[in-house]
């Protein structure tokens, strides 16, 4: 399945400067067994109704719960929670 977890920043400008260590952070989640793929993207599109990140995981579904309680996933939400404005969280079978 592809989690998507789509961004929007409170400072949209922190986009670009956060989105190599997002990545970084993101790449580690490749270790949990059943995780296959990760990628993060920032939106091309500047306008207010837009979301700034992309966040697509490619993983098995039971590794959905190894990922929860995961330290990547720990250090997401601790490191970038306060950044974050709204998200959105969508799990995906195509």
């Amino acid at each position: 399945m592809k989690h998507f977890i789509i961004v929007k920043l409170k400072d949209k400008a922190r986009a670009k400067e956060i989105i190599a260590p997002v990545r970084e952070l993101f790449e580690e989640t490749l270790s949990i067994e059943g995780i296959h793929g990760v990628k993060v993207s920032e939106c091309c599109i500047d306008r207010p109704n837009r979301y700034h990140l992309m966040i697509v995981i490619d993983m098995d579904k039971e590794a959905l719960e190894a990922y929860d309680v995961s330290e990547p996933h720990r250090k997401w939400k601790e490191i970038y929670g306060d950044l974050i404005s709204e998200k959105t969280i969508f799990d995906n079978e195509d």
